[in-house]
């Protein structure tokens, strides 16, 4: 008798609770939108929050409660997703800008110049800490692969010159990469793009030439050059405006130390 009284008590304050809990969700339970979880299942569930909100379940939920109309948000889902949401909605799809991620910088800083022999953990953000890292250029990709530890469809591998490589045919423009990269060398562009910087120093040409053979040294050659406007020099280093670019590659014919290149991320060909 002794052990079934314990017993006994403790199914009752089981019961009880039960019972609380069973009256509190009926009362105070938030009933779930039937749309959220329809737009959810449109996404790709890659969570990177590439559309601006937390992630897809954030961005569903902001779909259904009309605090955002753009169905094309989620570049990961590409075109897809975005029809899909626009069925569950009612509405027009709206067309995704394609983006891809690309390193830029050209890795022509050999190894055997680093500054010192970093023995720390292998990672991109904890030798960024130790003297902007163990480069001579403190733009360059240190290579230590964070960025590939995060990329989600396995589209970034560290090559030969020890410098991260986007392939862009498994490029889902997620941007995780770009947010994770220390030294904030990783764009996300539009997938047409033919021409890019492989360069990301601000330093002035001189210092640039001392640490990198194919650094952007300011020079101004391709400003001068581009028929369009689309390319300056800022703070030491040329940077294109997409939207005024024609993709002429002239800029590339007359960059001295090469750090502009043409390609095509469409057909994942490498730029040169």
């Amino acid at each position: 008798m002794e052990i079934l009284i314990p017993i006994i008590v403790l199914l009752a304050i089981g019961a009880l609770c039960a019972l609380l809990l069973t009256v509190a969700s009926a009362y105070f339970g938030v009933q779930g939108n039937e749309k959220m979880s329809e737009i959810r299942d449109c996404l790709p569930g890659a969570n990177c929050g590439a559309c601006g909100f937390s992630g897809c379940d954030g961005y569903a939920q902001a779909l259904a409660d009309g605090v955002t109309d753009k169905t094309n948000l989620c570049t990961p889902g590409g075109d897809g997703a975005a029809k899909d949401i626009a069925k569950v909605l009612g509405v027009e799809p709206q067309d995704v800008v394609e983006m891809v991620a690309y390193v830029a910088c050209n890795g022509n800083c050999p190894d055997e110049n680093k500054k010192f022999d970093y023995k720390g953990p292998k990672s991109c953000r904890m030798a960024n800490k130790l003297y902007s890292g163990d480069r001579n250029c403190t733009y360059a990709c240190l290579g230590y692969g964070d960025c590939v530890r995060v990329c989600p469809a396995n589209a970034i591998k560290i090559n030969e010159r020890n410098v991260a490589e986007v392939d862009s045919r498994k490029c889902i423009s997620c941007g995780l990469c770009a947010r994770t990269c220390p030294n904030g060398i990783i764009h996300l562009v539009p997938d047409t793009t033919r021409v890019v910087v492989l360069c990301s120093s601000h330093d002035k040409g001189a210092a640039v030439r001392k640490v990198c053979l194919d650094g952007c040294i300011a020079c101004g050659k391709c400003e001068k050059t581009c028929p369009t406007g689309a390319i300056t020099v800022v703070d030491n280093l040329a940077t294109i405006d997409y939207s005024k670019c024609i993709s002429c590659g002239k800029c590339r014919q007359v960059c001295p130390t090469h750090c502009i290149h043409e390609g095509n991320f469409i057909c994942g060909t490498h730029f040169i």
